[in-house]
């Protein structure tokens, strides 16, 4: 171990942050600093990763929780030999910058996820020790490993205290993530103060309780932390936990240990008593040591070494597994739909089926034909349907199961699937209740701003839940989940209509989709389009059409088109257009001759779907024309509620007659 590289190194991560926050008149340079040898360690010592190719699938994986402290992962990305440069760096938190505020996925080469919202990055770390743990069970063989690498995540007191690290370290306690280790650096400052206002609970007995191997040191010895890493490492049937003790700030002659040094620029005064401090010229900018480049210089050349290693050994694999290596092709490349052999189900007209059962045969049938697939439910497996047959449950001792159980979590389950996505190789779906989409919102909108292909099967969709009552009636939920930008949700109307959905979803590259599904069963309706198929995939398709010009336009989503279709029967004095609108998002983006063909200008159009108003208004002329809840709902049959809450084909009816 280069100490004196390392020491180096560290100097310069300090420097390079003071500078950077100073410039950019906003940051936190606390973390960088105070975490400042530890960094260097991670970097220099502990992670097998290779800057000239950062796209290795068996490089160690390495996640910054705590991601306002990203000027620690830009600096030693720099000196590693990532493509970011000083002066990115120089240009933190500008526009167009490859050194955002926080780490965004797919921006700066290097960074394994969007961070920022305190414990989604531990989420992820999980998320990606379990697609690490599949992933060697499907491809490693007796003689050749090519998939054994770590996932190591760095925290601080404030992922410790969200709720949603709570729920992810109780399941990878469970599931034995021995390939998981954890950085706690406990500086004992949060933003108000001491974090003895609020955070005095004994951390390490904590994930004693869930499971986990814990050690404590001093984040600035780095012999005594590179020894707890390998103690860590070797420990395989639980996840690590290191508590490393350090000073926020650390190398600020009057702000170490300050939280004022957390989120805020040191000033300029102070700046130059680091600088001095450190032994580096006052009037120096974004200085970094020689020392510093020659040490990663000297690291780069061993992991070109070890990268050349698994490339040999990956050949040898490759060779004598052909058709397992046809299969890793599989899962490390993307595939259309159309190039599965996918044996679908049939629906006939005139079934009547939930679509929520719909979906969970579809799902077995794209399973049987995709076999990374991967995914489960927060403990609502057999409401959901999204148990897939025959492919196991993921489980300590059975890393090969597909069928994840995430128990009563889900705002962990959105943040581990983002993960199992980031890792590459799987795709993951994961599943809840509609109402319970709120648990979710921070890992969606995050999946939706790594454009990350994530599915989420979202079913008792509406009203039509009943008994249940208001508290599992979705109103809002839909328009909340329309809100979140590159968020593609489908609400389909019958079995047929579900099909495609899943189609769409399994298809999409570039970000996630959403699926809203019922509970009540649903007539399977004949169409109108004969190229629905086709044009669904556009966000809507016309289900029935009247003779001559329509006098009326009824827009459905979901339950709602069989009941603008009973509707639209009853009618005799008015010509009725029906249109199933699966998504809202995808409509709007089309041209303006493929919506108009849908929705002519000029002529009257009603909105129904059993959600809120909210969204809807901007397509309707009138906004009466808008039938929808904006009410929570209430406890009894669904056919009650609806009557209650004017939600029937007869209250529509009168609606379109109006």
């Amino acid at each position: 171990m280069n100490i004196k590289g390392l020491e180096a190194a560290a100097l310069s991560v300090r420097t390079l942050t003071v500078d950077a926050v100073q410039a950019a008149n906003s940051g936190h340079p606390g973390l960088p600093m105070g975490c400042a040898e530890l960094g260097s360690l991670i970097y220099g010592e502990v992670l097998h990763h290779n800057p000239a190719h950062p796209e290795w699938p068996d490089r160690d994986r390495f996640v910054l929780s705590a991601g306002h402290g990203v000027l620690l992962e830009y600096a030693l990305l720099y000196m590693s030999g990532y493509d970011i440069s000083v002066d990115d760096i120089s240009k933190f938190r500008r526009l167009g910058s490859k050194a955002p505020g926080h780490p965004e996925y797919g921006v700066t080469p290097g960074i394994e996820t969007t961070t920022g919202p305190l414990g989604q990055g531990f989420g992820n770390g999980v998320g990606m020790a379990i697609a690490e743990r599949m992933l060697s069970a499907k491809f490693n063989t007796g003689k050749h490993k090519i998939v054994d690498h770590f996932t190591y995540v760095l925290t601080g007191d404030g992922d410790l205290m969200e709720g949603i690290s709570s729920e992810a370290a109780s399941l990878a306690g469970h599931l034995g993530l021995g390939k998981l280790i954890v950085f706690y650096d406990s500086n004992s400052v949060t933003i108000e103060g001491s974090t003895d206002l609020a955070f005095t609970e004994d951390v390490l007995k904590r994930f004693e309780a869930y499971g986990w191997h814990t050690l404590s040191g001093d984040s600035y010895n780095f012999k005594e932390v590179a020894g707890l890493v390998e103690e860590a490492k070797g420990v395989k049937d639980r996840p690590s936990i290191i508590k490393l003790t350090s000073v926020i700030a650390k190398g600020s002659p009057h702000l170490a240990g300050n939280p004022k040094a957390h989120g805020a620029p040191l000033g300029e005064e102070e700046v130059k008593a680091v600088k001095k401090a450190l032994g580096v010229p006052a009037d120096s900018r974004f200085y970094v040591a020689d020392e510093a480049l020659e040490y990663f210089k000297t690291r780069r050349e061993l992991w070109e070494e070890e990268y050349r290693a698994w490339t040999d050994r990956f050949d040898k694999w490759k060779s004598e597994n052909r058709e397992l290596y046809n299969e890793w092709i599989g899962y490390f490349n993307w595939k259309k739909p159309s190039e599965y052999m996918i044996d679908m189900p049939e629906f006939k007209t005139g079934d009547k089926i939930a679509t929520r059962a719909a979906g969970g045969k579809v799902l077995n049938a794209i399973a049987k034909a995709v076999p990374n697939l991967v995914g489960g439910s927060a403990d609502l497996g057999p409401s959901n349907k999204t148990v897939m047959e025959g492919a196991g449950e993921f489980a300590k001792n059975n890393p090969s199961g597909r069928n994840i159980h995430f128990g009563v979590r889900e705002h962990a389950m959105g943040s581990i699937t983002n993960g199992i996505v980031l890792h590459g190789g799987l795709r993951p779906f994961c599943a809840t209740f509609l109402v319970f989409s709120d648990y979710m919102k921070p890992p969606i909108r995050l999946a939706s701003m790594m454009k990350i292909p994530v599915i989420y099967v979202f079913t008792h969709d509406s009203i039509f839940v009943g008994e249940d009552g208001p508290t599992h009636e979705p109103v809002e939920q839909l328009a909340a989940l329309r809100s979140i930008p590159g968020l593609i949700t489908l609400r389909p109307g019958d079995a047929e209509e579900t099909a495609e959905a899943w189609l769409m979803a399994i298809g999409r590259q570039d970000g996630p989709t959403a699926m809203a599904l019922t509970r009540q069963g649903l007539v399977v309706y004949s169409k109108y389009d004969k190229n629905w198929k086709d044009n669904i995939r556009k966000g809507a398709y016309i289900v029935k059409e009247p003779d001559g010009k329509p006098d009326v336009i009824v827009i459905a989503t979901g339950s709602e088109v069989s009941m603008a279709l009973e509707a639209a029967e009853k009618i005799k004095d008015k010509r009725v257009r029906v249109v199933s609108m699966i998504s809202y998002e995808l409509f709007k983006q089309q041209n303006d001759n493929f919506k108009n063909n849908i929705i002519p200008p000029n002529i009257r159009r009603v909105v129904v779907e059993a959600g809120t108003s909210f969204g809807w208004t901007g397509l309707v002329l009138n906004d009466n024309d808008a039938v929808a809840i904006d009410r929570f709902g209430e406890s009894g049959s669904g056919r009650e509620v609806a009557e209650d809450m004017g939600l029937t084909a007869e209250s529509l009816v009168k609606r379109i007659l109006l």
